[in-house]
């Protein structure tokens, strides 16, 4: 209907209104009041490039990662009144779209002689409070040099990465450094749980007594579940997705990149699962809240 009423638009002075509106099978009268609004449609054509540019904005901010549900959030944060489907409109428009996190293989493999440990997550990666219920894990990043292993922990609670290691090799050294590293932040609690997959560095003697050492239960999943784990896994994969860049110069060039996305995650990067706050949101509104109890 618009592209008729465009091309009576255009065409009228030569063929008039109503012989026009007769061919094309338009009603003269809604020719009319598509006429009467073009004003309203020409504000409205500003205000979305308008919105446009603040999505651009949002996006670019956030390495391009940021999908429809997230723009919407943190424009609302920044005081903007906006409606979802408007943002997903504009966004469509002008191909504006989030990453897709991309799918990862385990590093760690079992031992098959390692002592059994019950599996006190069970699949319910939640906790009641900081500090309670630790995941982690172990991926790596390609660098020219070589490898670049990282392990991280991160809390249930409010998905933050409290702990991380990075080194040049994935043998149990790097697992305890990661869990000593949250340890001396002061981000777990006694009598912790801290759950694995069941890969030879986490069912380690060194890594068992690290954990026996801050009081800190283990907790392992079944062999081959990537699902019994799925927090970490599903950390990794955003990223390798978000972080934007495939292979790097030298382990050093990785380790900066990691570190400052680390940063990013915990105290910029809006999640779902936090009801659209920041890990770091998450941890000080629960503190804030346990002082206005007491």
């Amino acid at each position: 209907m618009t592209r008729s009423y465009r091309f009576i638009s255009e065409h009228r002075a030569v063929f008039g209104v109503t012989r026009l509106c007769r061919v094309l099978g338009v009603r003269r009268p809604g020719f009319y009041e598509w006429l009467a609004a073009a004003p309203t449609r020409t504000e409205r054509a500003k205000a979305d490039e308008r919105l446009a540019a603040e999505i651009a904005e949002v996006h670019a901010g956030h390495r391009g990662a940021y999908g429809r549900p997230r723009i919407v959030v943190a424009l609302r944060r920044r005081g903007r009144r906006v409606n979802h489907k408007r943002v997903g409109r504009v966004m469509r428009e002008r191909g504006v779209v989030g990453l897709t996190r991309r799918r990862r293989r385990s590093l760690t493999r079992p031992d098959a002689i390692a002592a059994p440990v019950p599996d006190l997550i069970g699949r319910d990666f939640t906790a009641p409070a900081p500090g309670r219920r630790l995941v982690g894990d172990i991926t790596y990043l390609p660098t020219r040099e070589g490898w670049l292993y990282l392990a991280t922990v991160i809390d249930l609670h409010n998905r933050e990465v409290v702990g991380h290691a990075m080194a040049d090799h994935m043998r149990a050294e790097l697992v305890r450094d990661a869990l000593d590293l949250a340890v001396r932040r002061g981000l777990t609690s006694d009598d912790a749980v801290f759950h694995a997959d069941r890969g030879s560095q986490y069912t380690s003697g060194l890594f068992r007594s690290a954990l026996a050492g801050h009081g800190i239960r283990p907790s392992v999943g079944r062999t081959g579940s990537c699902f019994d784990n799925a927090v970490a896994e599903s950390f990794f994969a955003t990223l390798k997705t978000e972080i934007g860049t495939t292979v790097w110069e030298t382990r050093d060039d990785a380790r900066r990149d990691v570190f400052a996305y680390l940063g990013y995650y915990n105290h910029d990067r809006l999640h779902s699962t936090l009801g659209y706050r920041t890990p770091h949101e998450a941890r000080v509104g629960y503190r804030q809240g346990l002082a206005l109890v007491a």
